[in-house]
């Protein structure tokens, strides 16, 4: 009796903010299912580009939990490389650069990645923009030789480097056709060039209700539209550079993403919207990047213009439509 009165002195009340939510999902296993649906993009490219494109994506994942590991030793913080999100950002970050790229240079894409963008920031969950997507935005303007010589694929014959489909059509020339584009016979970054692997990842985590539709619909179709209005070949702008990439795993980062339906939507249409701007009215072949880059920074007033409509002025009508029933009720009487 004695013990069980101890027990009880010795509960606390907890007390955090809402929502009080349960679930089986945790940051590991989402973690986790990310990894697994970026498998069969790891395994095209590797085809694709030979065994390179496996040892720099292994190196830039090893890179990204040793920063991450050594920064959390250094500032007396709790280890997190166990959630897998080094592993992640690895990933993405080695699928967003050329296969050809220099070692150095990506291990610098993953200090900026880790420790710049998402450990000076707070560590998961606290930073403003997609740390992989914008290691490849500094590298790009800090190494733009390294970054935009493309290796072709080991079907390509004697080339060795070559030009990107959206290179190509910027240049006037002839690009793959869209079955090529679409299974990966194409040159470019190591985890854009197969839509058919990226389609086939994404399917997964939709399976497992890890992430919602929402805005790589809202995206897609943007750019699907947009090509179609601008008259070009709207499967072209789907299939070639890192649309794919980009709208199915990048753009649909938690952290970095509106949290209300109405943002998400806002933020898939602008992802689009300037994606398409960037590569039919621009100098630079290509705009994933840019666009999504750009998006995150927006998304805090994103979700301010939601709560605002949403909570605010929904709320402010009811009471005016209350008040207004009340106030026939009172003339009825």
């Amino acid at each position: 009796m004695i013990g069980s009165m101890k027990n009880k002195n010795n509960l606390k009340l907890i007390v955090s903010a809402s929502p009080h939510l349960v679930s089986g999902l945790n940051t590991q296993k989402i973690m986790l299912y990310v990894i697994i649906a970026l498998m069969p993009s790891l395994a095209a490219s590797t085809w694709i580009f030979g065994f390179r494109a496996f040892a720099l994506t292994v190196f830039c994942v090893a890179a990204c939990m040793i920063f991450e590991y050594v920064f959390n030793l250094i500032a007396k913080k709790p280890q997190t490389t166990k959630d897998l999100s080094a592993v992640v950002t690895g990933i993405l970050l080695a699928f967003n650069l050329p296969v050809s790229l220099p070692y150095w240079m990506a291990a610098v894409g993953c200090f900026i990645a880790i420790i710049i963008v998402k450990q000076l920031f707070g560590g998961i969950g606290k930073n403003l923009v997609n740390p992989a997507i914008t290691a490849r935005v500094v590298l790009l303007v800090s190494f733009p030789a390294a970054m935009t010589t493309w290796q072709t694929t080991r079907f390509a014959g004697d080339a060795v480097t070559g030009a990107t489909p959206l290179g190509l059509i910027k240049e006037g020339l002839e690009v793959p056709a869209n079955m090529d584009l679409f299974l990966g016979n194409v040159g470019g970054s190591m985890g854009e060039v197969s839509a058919l692997a990226l389609l086939i990842g994404f399917a997964f985590l939709l399976f497992k209700k890890v992430v919602s539709p929402l805005i790589p619909i809202c995206y897609l179709a943007v750019v699907f539209f947009f090509a179609l209005a601008a008259g070009e070949d709207p499967l072209f702008h789907l299939f070639a550079g890192g649309v794919m990439l980009g709208a199915l795993f990048m753009a649909t980062d938690y952290v970095t993403t509106p949290v209300l339906p109405p943002g998400q939507i806002i933020f898939g249409l602008g992802c689009g919207f300037i994606t398409m701007a960037i590569r039919v009215w621009g100098a630079y072949p290509e705009g994933v990047s840019f666009s999504i880059l750009f998006m995150n920074i927006l998304v805090p007033h994103i979700d301010r213009l939601c709560d605002y409509i949403i909570f605010r002025v929904k709320a402010a009508k009811r009471k005016s439509k209350k008040a207004l029933m009340e106030n026939k009720g009172e003339g009825i009487k």
